[in-house]
């Protein structure tokens, strides 16, 4: 066993690196920058922690998430690695303290919000201190193409420029397109780095869209038939986070709720509640959940549709860190599109940028609207379409999403097809600058709204010529014929719809147009019990003879006496082969995926009893 293993087993548990750490480790421990691209749950901070071990000196990580320093100093601490974070939460006295123990080399591992870098007091120390490695979290965040940008991180290759001798620097995210890739190494001067991307797919995960007519009736009725698992539900707003909450709780649901409008220690309160599995439901907008490490999320379900693929990708991405079946799933509405255009349209400028350049991050901010109002619209595999986003190769049928699990049927919609774009071309020989399209909509379905009539529509010879079809069927017509081509949207605040070239075969009668839908709905299958479960089936890698849960009663205690959430104790994948394993001696207890010397120190005679008791009780 060389150095990195014997580390990596002591400390963290695993006998092997997972798919893509290793090459990382290597590039840190040999002087040399890397970045990480790599999904949730899949090992990102390993891949630093590791070498922060082995090097001399602080490894200094930035975060931009407190609730997410707290989570890995306590699971490092756990893990016993000194460790510690400096953030607005600290006191001055903490804070003084935090400093003084790092300068007398108390820490091998210091987590720092990238507003604390330039600070004096924190800069002196830096300055002063032996640092190997910088590693940058979250570093999406430093580009303006990314979803998550965050001017604060603009500071760090100022930072590192200030210091005595430049460290290795890591950077690690779990999305970024090319673009935004590009951006981290050049934002963050990182030289010549190891650039390493695992791959995005999360084969456990489940993705479907549905379009509920009620929203909330739709949610409510999957809380309650999925009443032991952990989940959060995403909304637009922080007046719909209230709402959804409210009601849940109204409904009996345990619920809490998060946004930016909250005091600091309600929100920090409420998302404790949610960690150590007080309460079961987290709504909440978009302001929750980067870097929450909370493993055993079973769904995670979009109210409202996010702004882009990239921001919906992370989010759902929440649910299964613990590698057990969850589900995603995302209720879409064409109003969704209306209020993320106007969050898109109404958000701080960054007065960093040059007018040109916000220019150019707005048109960039429309496209990928665009991308994710598909992603929505697909009759194809969802997660071909996630995938594909990110530039990987994917199957045609995933054989796991709720297109690739649903019955489809192909309906013949020439008729309807030619219609529609024969509104489109006389709307475009009336008015030359172009309609909307819920206007031409409107005016094929033979609609009295006013706007209709103070311009003339309903004098158009197309008006009315489809007001026997409903008009969720009429805008699903028009959303596949954009789909395929037929017409497209122009770019801008108020898009305008236009026949392509290729509608004149269609018109001519020369060529057929067929309408692809889900007409069965295979049910999802179900995301794994956080309550296990309680006589329910266990993890796949663990026996389901009741052994599992009995060592997570004993997790939960150990956690409730320790002050900590249950995952920081083991995780499910560590009690799934402790239940597999069963272990009856120290040796064979170091042996289970997870446990490392200083966990089995500490926690391995009281779980090692524990076995030995279950196995006594149900011998024979």
């Amino acid at each position: 066993m060389d150095a990195r293993t014997k580390v990596l087993k002591d400390y963290f548990g695993h006998e092997s690196f997972r798919a893509g750490q290793e090459p990382l480790v290597d590039a840190l421990l040999s002087g040399r920058d890397a970045l990480g691209v790599m999904p949730t749950g899949a090992g990102k901070s390993v891949c630093y922690q590791l070498p922060a071990l082995m090097l001399p000196g602080i490894t200094l990580v930035i975060s931009p998430l407190i609730s997410l320093m707290k989570d890995q100093v306590a699971s490092l601490k756990a893990s016993g690695i000194s460790a510690a974070y400096i953030n607005s939460t600290l006191t001055a006295e903490e804070y003084g303290d935090t400093l003084s123990m790092a300068w007398n080399g108390v820490y091998k591992i210091l987590y720092v919000a990238p507003e604390r870098l330039l600070v004096p007091g924190f800069l002196r120390l830096a300055q002063s201190v032996q640092l190997s490695l910088v590693a940058v979290d979250e570093a999406h965040c430093v580009s303006q193409w990314g979803q998550d940008f965050r001017p604060s991180y603009l500071s760090i290759a100022q930072f590192i420029d200030l210091l005595p001798v430049r460290p290795t620097v890591g950077a690690f995210t779990a999305t970024a397109t090319e673009a935004v890739k590009a951006d981290i190494i050049k934002l963050l001067k990182l030289q010549d780095p190891v650039k390493i991307t695992t791959g995005f797919d999360r084969p456990n995960l489940y993705f479907d869209v549905i379009r509920p007519k009620k929203k909330f009736d739709w949610l409510l009725n999957y809380v309650e038939s999925h009443r032991d698992i952990n989940g959060i539900v995403y909304c637009a707003t922080r007046k719909l986070v209230e709402q959804v909450c409210h009601e849940l709780i109204k409904n009996g649901v345990s619920a809490t709720r998060y946004h930016a409008g909250l005091e600091d220690e309600e929100r920090r309160q409420n998302q404790e509640d949610f960690v150590y599995d007080r309460r079961r439901v987290m709504c909440a907008t978009n302001a929750f959940g980067m870097g929450i490490d909370k493993s055993n999320v079973g769904f995670v379900i979009h109210y409202n549709m996010p702004k882009n693929i990239e921001s919906y990708y992370q989010e759902a991405g929440r649910a299964g860190r613990d590698g057990e079946k969850a589900q995603c799933i995302l209720m879409f509405s064409e109003g969704d599109v209306v209020t993320a255009k106007y969050l898109i349209n109404n958000s701080e400028d960054n007065e960093a940028l040059s007018e040109e350049e916000r220019q150019r991050v707005y048109r960039q901010d429309m496209e990928r609207l665009r991308a994710m109002t598909a992603y929505c619209k697909t009759t194809t595999c969802y997660r071909a379409q996630l995938l594909k986003y990110f530039g990987e190769n994917a199957p045609q049928n995933c054989g796991y999403c709720g297109n690739c699990t649903s019955e489809t049927v192909q309906t013949d919609i020439t008729v309807e097809a030619q219609k529609i774009l024969s509104g489109v071309a006389r709307v475009e020989k009336k008015y030359a600058k172009g309609l909307g399209l819920v206007l031409v909509l409107r005016m094929l379905n033979g609609s009295r709204d006013q706007r209709v009539l103070r311009l003339d529509l309903d004098k158009l010879p197309t008006y009315g010529i489809m007001s026997n079809v409903d008009r969720a069927r009429l805008r699903a017509y028009a959303d596949a014929l954009l789909d395929m081509g037929y017409m497209k949207l122009t770019e801008g605040e108020y898009p305008v719809v236009r026949l392509d070239s290729s509608a004149w075969p269609v018109l001519r009668g020369e060529e057929k147009v067929w309408f692809t839908e889900r007409v069965t709905r295979q049910p999802a299958p179900a995301p794994a019990s956080t309550a296990s479960r309680k006589g329910k089936p266990a993890p796949a890698a663990a026996p389901d003879d009741g052994l599992y849960d009995a060592l997570r009663a004993l997790r939960l205690e150990q956690a409730k006496k320790e002050g900590v959430p249950a995952y920081i104790v083991f995780t499910n994948a560590a009690l799934a082969d402790m239940a597999l394993k069963r272990p009856r001696t120290m040796e064979e207890f170091l042996k289970v995926s997870g446990v490392g010397t200083f966990k089995a120190s500490q926690y391995g005679e009281t779980f090692l009893e524990a076995i030995r008791a279950w196995e006594e009780e149900h011998k024979g």
